[in-house]
């Protein structure tokens, strides 16, 4: 399964389009993959979308899921994109 949500990241007064890509893959050990983050802070999203889920009483599927923003190349702060990672 494939999804795709469109979000933005601020650089200075400029808004910059990212698309959150999330792919579900079949897999023997289910893991939960975020690249394209360069920012410590955002880097932790996956442990907050693990528990927004938690927190409504919902698991992520167990698979392999992994969630892509791009483009890569820019810079990523702050933990906005929570909310397009899970809506993917």
């Amino acid at each position: 399964m494939h999804a795709s949500v469109v979000t933005v990241a601020f650089e200075g007064v400029d808004a910059r389009r990212v698309d959150v890509q999330v792919q579900q893959l079949s897999a023997e050990t289910p893991s939960f993959t975020i690249v394209g983050l360069a920012d410590k802070a955002v880097a932790e999203s996956r442990e907050r979308v693990r528990g927004a889920f938690a927190g409504i009483g919902l698991a992520l599927p167990s698979k392999r899921i992994i969630a892509n923003l791009a483009p890569a190349d820019l810079r990523k702060e702050g933990n906005h994109f929570d909310l397009p990672i899970a809506l993917a």
